[in-house]
């Protein structure tokens, strides 16, 4: 369906992620896996400008001793929902920037996407 003469999809570009939002809080148990979920995340397809909507899945083990706060998790996460930014390249991302903050390497993180067209997405990056 071809968009209206005049009308059109505004989006942000991913300079507008907020990973600074991310804060930590030391935590001393690196057997213990954490696993934190939300069926809340969006963001946008660049190339069609509409939503894209996902339960995101994060599985870590603190071995870096840090674990992430979860108030500071959801200002990140919700700095996604005006950014035009591929399926793909938001699970990369997240992950990107929660192994930078975490400094674990056993982390996961899985986003699986609402249909879309006909097709079910599922991505996973990371291992643990």
């Amino acid at each position: 369906m071809p968009i209206p003469e005049g009308k059109t999809f505004e989006f942000l570009d991913e300079s507008h992620l907020r990973p600074e939002f991310l804060e930590t809080f030391n935590f001393d148990s690196p057997g213990q896996l954490i696993i934190t979920e939300t069926r809340e995340f969006s963001a946008v397809c660049p190339f069609s400008g509409l939503p894209d909507y996902a339960y995101l899945k994060i599985e870590y083990y603190p071995e870096g001793g840090k674990c992430v706060e979860l108030k500071s998790l959801k200002y990140y996460i919700i700095s996604f929902r005006n950014v035009g930014i591929y399926q793909e390249a938001a699970t990369k991302r997240i992950y990107r920037d929660l192994k930078k903050l975490l400094q674990t390497p056993r982390l996961r993180v899985t986003t699986v996407y609402n249909t879309r067209g006909g097709f079910d997405t599922t991505c996973v990056e990371g291992s643990l």
